[in-house]
């Protein structure tokens, strides 16, 4: 029978690790957003520069350094809410299977875990995911409809108020869709690469190596399957009615899916790959490593009588 520390380390464990890897990607984070939201104008007929090292270099004449963690509560938050759940779901599962079977979780068993684990961990991150979209946004719309949110508890406040407790889900199935493909490209293929590269070295045992090999093609794999559905997240998230029609640009994630394809071509579902990877793939490394490591510290294999 478990302890309850047990029971609650990967969650606790989950959560740290995603804090940690938030809090030295976020730079990369809030670039990533900018460029999905000036491919967005451009795509509209604006005439707005697009390029990497433009944005980074007007955030840092506009706003300071201090510019690239805007928004760094909401992330914050969103991890303790949605690396938590996704991660320590995932773990308690596979912990789990390793008691009442004896073994870890096979190939499909993985897919399915992480795949419920994700789709359970976006809804409860969604309303804090929403906020931070919508912080590192700001600045790009005209002075006049910005939100001016002075940090994430005021955002939730305000959204609720002004707009419905509803609209904390605003953009939910696209995170659904966006955590499902992040964690079952790189959950189960972190722990599916590692079972290889152990059973090819034929140590017996997973060493530092393996698990950095490992994390970085969960990492490639993570960027390449969750940046289109990424993209229509933070085109929902943001949005806002038009002043003269009253309407919303999108009315459902497909219409966001055709509407950027008409403008951006199939291609712009990948606008700002390479950024997006230097966050992601970054990210997804540093929270397995940082989550292995506490689980074995916290958690070391019991040793056979």
């Amino acid at each position: 029978m478990p302890t309850l520390f047990e029971l609650i380390s990967p969650f606790l464990i989950g959560g740290i690790s995603g804090c940690t890897a938030t809090t030295f990607v976020q730079p990369m984070d809030t670039v990533k957003v900018r460029i999905q939201v000036r491919s967005e104008l451009k795509g509209q007929g604006q005439t707005i520069n697009v390029n990497t090292l433009e944005i980074i270099k007007d955030i840092i004449k506009t706003e300071g350094p201090f510019g690239f963690y805007k928004g760094i509560g909401a992330a914050l938050l969103r991890q303790v809410t949605y690396a938590t759940t996704r991660l320590g779901l995932y773990r308690a599962i596979d912990d789990h299977y390793k008691r009442t079977h004896g073994r870890s979780m096979i190939f499909w068993e993985r897919c399915l875990a992480s795949s419920f684990s994700g789709f359970v961990g976006s809804i409860v991150g969604n309303p804090a995911d929403l906020c931070l979209v919508r912080f590192q946004a700001d600045t790009l719309l005209p002075e006049a409809q910005r939100r001016n949110y002075k940090n994430v508890f005021d955002a939730l406040y305000r959204i609720v108020s002004e707009e419905g407790l509803i609209t904390l889900w605003r953009g939910s199935l696209p995170t659904v869709i966006r955590a499902i493909a992040m964690n079952l490209s790189m959950l189960t293929t972190y722990d599916q690469i590692k079972d290889i590269i152990v059973s090819l070295h034929g140590k017996g045992k997973e060493d530092y190596m393996d698990k950095l090999l490992s994390s970085a093609a969960a990492g490639i794999g993570c960027a390449i399957a969750s940046l289109p559905p990424d993209n229509l997240k933070t085109k929902l998230q943001r949005m806002k009615k038009d002043p003269t029609t009253g309407q919303f640009p999108y009315k459902n994630i497909g219409d966001c899916f055709l509407k950027t394809i008409k403008r951006e071509g199939v291609t712009g579902l990948w606008v700002g790959l390479p950024v997006f990877y230097t966050r992601v793939g970054p990210h997804a490394m540093i929270t397995l490593l940082v989550q292995d490591t506490l689980t074995q510290m916290w958690n070391p294999p019991k040793k056979k009588n």
